[in-house]
């Protein structure tokens, strides 16, 4: 045991020896000669303990040195700072020394399990550890005498990052503080510091990187559905010097009706391998990552020598067909960190057909604003495409030209007029008109366009639908030190009815200087030291009530506010969830950015977006959710603050039960609330029972689908690509709103709007057409028609009218698919998803046979009815 002692006001250190018991304590007074210093840490050690515990050496008036360790470090450092603090004192005091120790009082001060170093150098503390298991002492030993590390590996800006993958054991150390070693501790306070030190790191970062150029080929080609007949060699090994980097992009790459909806493909493998052979011949590649969604497959190759300088590598991929269901269009991408550059490549197929400019421009915000990848950390924000230094966006982004005749454009493509042609690419149009990809680079265009054309052939399209010639497949990016070395198409490949393009790019990437890193980090670890404990972070908050009126399904509210860092030290912020909770905030809110830094008198906009989807909209149709929530706004090492968010909410038909709805002859916004209430809370009873009040006799279904199934009847069966175009999304929003608001006489919008507003109204019931309670007969009966019917005729009467609709309607849409492209296979799969969805708790177990069972079983009824 190790105190302070106090006599006379002059203080002085006690050692007790455990095994000298009844002996007086040796006693060394604190005064002029009085020596107590924390031993220097040598290195920064690779596997640190929760306790790493520190060492002292104590030398008094006529005593020698002697050297002490401490287990628990935490309290090591707190006495170290009482006694140094006394120490001040008594050389500032003129009072003589007082040498007498035969009278003192011991100090509430005192650190247990003091152990005491041998003169030799052996441990001499062996008692103390009689608790450990061998193994945990040999790591003691190993500890002292290991393999080393170095300090983080350097953060990468804006986004916080992770621990690096391959970490280097062999590299000269730097000496650190103590203090450096505590920064890597796992506890709560200890992530807070070395959140700050990375994000001092990040933005000092010029400090301590160089620019090297690399060379990146990016590539991208519409397959058509087309296996690989020839070597791609004259696309992909087309320079003379080998690339650093491939990035390599397919559409279409799969065009059967089961991929879909995310199936397996063959196709995958025999393109995976087609270019793995025709990668560069005087350079060895390894795959980095590969991603894929139903056509669309994105590769990252690199040099062997530079696999160990990227780490980081996540995928994520966002389907933009129909309600997100149907990947036939959307987008994958990989994002990683070269060096200290972060990059996210991006390969998309956005919507088609020459008119559909604004559907493709909506594709491309969707993409932005859906993909997210997600950390390892779950406390750290998900980081979106445009968080990284260098965004490369490839793929069939199918804008068109605004030349209807055929003719014409091809007039000007054989006199060379490329540019005068460009004025008309819709792509540059709305570029200019910041509708999709503003912040993007493209270079120049010197080749013909790339699409379309007879497939293996040369020869522009001569089919009955003539297609306009366009340059379809683009390369474009975005970010700083981007040199674009050739820009091109490969006639060579006639594969598919697209031409293959590629780009060649110089890219500055930020490599970390090791030496000039490491000053960096020692200095801002003292700075730290040097600012943490004289000043507390603070914020100030521009407002802290938030109303939001008049919410509305599926229609986003945003509202922001400012917070300013009025302190004096950068400080963290992150929103935190409140007692027994797991989230920040309720579903249906969210706080846009969640988490950040701060520099003194910096301040940031913080948005407040309120959004009711499927998930959170039947709770607040009941009444059992409000538009109220408190959220905490926290600062490490400062206070919470609490922020009010209320409103009100208009109920939608959308996310109401059938039961209620059958019920509601006006519309449900001329309802009023507390029967709503009584109706959703009654609509289990009623489905048991299934009582009719003469009077108040229910509907056969509900009237909303019924004027959207009415509406696509008489309108939609001829139109071409039914359930597989998306609707636009301020036209759903009108749909809904008339839904809820009125009967109308004709639903406004496309048919393709109507169409996706019917299938965003079986996704948001509560309780699917068919029952949860019913799903598992289902998929066991799936093999036997007449079980199937069975399973139908025992649904709730509501239910099974709907259901019995529906497929009247589908089979009568299946009498026209030469001309809408719909088959029986492909609305059995989009329609199961809806209809016959898993309960909620087998949702992640439900396997690929399970999907097949439930898809046959609707298939069944499309093709032979529902006979009584």
């Amino acid at each position: 045991m190790l105190s302070l002692a106090q006599r006379g006001g002059r203080y002085g250190i006690l050692i007790h020896w455990q095994e000298r018991e009844g002996a007086e304590p040796d006693y060394i007074p604190i005064n002029s000669r009085f020596k107590c210093v924390q031993e220097a840490e040598e290195t920064l050690l690779i596997d640190i303990a929760t306790n790493t515990g520190c060492k002292i050496r104590i030398q008094g008036d006529k005593t020698a040195e002697r050297l002490f360790e401490f287990p628990d470090e935490e309290r090591c450092l707190g006495f170290l700072a009482e006694v140094q603090s006394i120490q001040e004192a008594q050389l500032k005091s003129s009072l003589p020394d007082h040498k007498d120790s035969a009278s003192w009082h011991q100090v509430e001060k005192n650190l247990p399990s003091l152990l005491q170093a041998s003169p030799s150098g052996a441990l001499g503390f062996e008692d103390d550890f009689n608790a450990m298991s061998l193994e945990k002492k040999r790591n003691m030993q190993n500890h002292q005498t290991g393999s080393r590390r170095e300090p983080p590996p350097p953060p990468v800006p804006p986004s916080r990052q992770f621990h690096r993958e391959r970490e280097s054991a062999s590299r000269e150390q730097p000496k650190v503080t103590n203090t450096m070693r505590k920064i890597f501790l796992p506890n709560t306070q200890t992530g807070q510091r070395e959140g700050l030190i990375k994000h001092v790191l990040a933005r000092r970062e010029k400090e301590y990187v160089h620019l090297e150029n690399f060379r990146f080929f990016v590539g991208t080609w519409n397959v058509n559905g087309q296996s690989p007949d020839s070597s791609l060699e004259p696309w992909l090994a087309c320079d003379t010097e080998p690339p650093d980097l491939y990035c390599i992009g397919f559409q279409e790459l799969d065009l059967s009706t089961e991929a879909f909806f995310y199936f397996d493909s063959s196709k995958e493998q025999e393109w995976l391998v087609a270019v793995e052979k025709s990668l560069h011949p005087q350079a060895k590649y390894k795959k980095v990552q590969m991603v894929r969604l139903v056509g669309m497959m994105l590769l990252v190759f690199a040099r062997k020598d530079q696999l160990s300088n990227i780490r980081e590598i996540m995928t994520e991929s966002v389907g933009t067909g129909i309600m997100g269901k149907m990947g036939n269009k959307g987008g994958v991408a990989v994002r990683f960190v070269f060096h200290n550059t972060t990059f996210c490549v991006v390969n998309s197929h956005l919507a088609a057909h020459v008119e559909d400019f604004e559907r493709r421009n909506q594709d491309y915000k969707d993409i932005c604003a859906r993909m997210s990848f997600v950390t390892p950390d779950d406390t750290l924000p998900q980081l979106n495409i445009m968080k990284h230094d260098v965004v490369i966006w490839l793929g069939d982004l199918n804008y068109r030209l605004c030349i209807p005749d055929a003719s014409e454009v091809k007039s000007l493509i054989s006199k060379n007029e490329l540019q005068k042609l460009l004025t008309y690419d819709q792509l540059n149009i709305q570029r200019i008109h910041k509708k999709a990809f503003a912040d993007f680079t493209e270079g120049e265009i010197k080749f013909i366009p790339t699409y379309k054309y007879d497939s293996k052939t040369d020869r522009w399209d001569s089919s009955g639908k003539c297609r306009v010639p366009a340059w379809c497949d683009r390369i474009l990016w975005r970010g700083g030190n981007i040199n674009q070395l050739c820009y091109r198409s490969h006639m060579d490949l006639k594969t598919s009815d697209h031409k293959p393009v590629s780009a060649l790019f110089h890219i500055g990437v930020k490599v970390v200087d090791d030496q000039r890193y490491r000053k960096v980090f020692e200095d801002i670890v003292r700075m730290m030291d040097r600012m943490e404990n004289d000043f507390l972070p603070s914020l100030e908050l521009s407002r802290r009530e938030f109303d939001f009126e008049n919410v509305k399904f599926r229609q986003l509210q945003k509202q922001k506010f400012q917070i300013t860092n009025n302190g004096q030290v950068t400080c963290h912020f992150s929103f935190i969830p409140k007692l027994n909770d797991r989230q920040y905030c309720k579903p249906w809110l969210r706080a846009e950015p969640c988490e950040g830094y701060l520099e003194p008198n910096e301040s940031v906009d913080i948005s407040l977006d309120v959004y009711v989807s499927k998930d959170s909209v039947t709770l607040l149709n009941s009444g059992e959710d409000k538009i109220e929530d408190i959220l905490v706004l926290h600062l490490d090492r400062g206070k919470d603050y609490f922020l009010t968010i209320s409103g009100s909410y208009l109920p939608s038909c959308f996310g109401t039960s059938l039961e209620a709805l059958c019920r509601m002859r006006q519309p449900i916004r001329e309802v009023p609330v507390t029967k709503l209430i009584d109706l959703e809370k009654s609509a289990l009873q009623m489905s048991i029972l299934n009582s009719e009040d003469a009077s108040e006799m229910p509907l056969q279904v509900p009237k909303e689908i019924w004027l959207l199934v009415d509406h696509l009847f008489k309108h939609a069966c001829h139109q071409e690509d039914l359930f597989q175009t998306p609707g636009m999304q301020e036209e759903l929003q009108q749909i809904i709103d008339c839904l809820d608001t009125s009967i109308p006489e004709t639903i406004p919008g496309s048919n393709h709007s109507v169409a996706e507003a019917l299938l965003i109204f079986l996704e948001a019931l509560p309780e699917p057409v068919i029952c949860y309670e019913m799903y598992q007969r289902c998929l066991d009966w799936s093999h036997d028609s007449r079980l199937c019917r069975q399973v139908i005729s025992q649904l709730p009467r509501c239910h099974r009218s709907v259901f019995r609709y529906l497929m009247s309607f589908l089979r009568e849409l299946l009498k026209y698919s030469e001309d809408n492209n719909v088959s029986a296979t492909m609305i059995a799969t989009l329609f199961t998803s809806l209809l016959l969805r898993p309960p909620p708790n087998l949702m992640a177990k439900q396997t690929q046979q399970d999907r097949q069972r439930a898809i046959n079983f609707l298939y069944g009824f499309l093709l032979a009815g529902d006979e009584e």
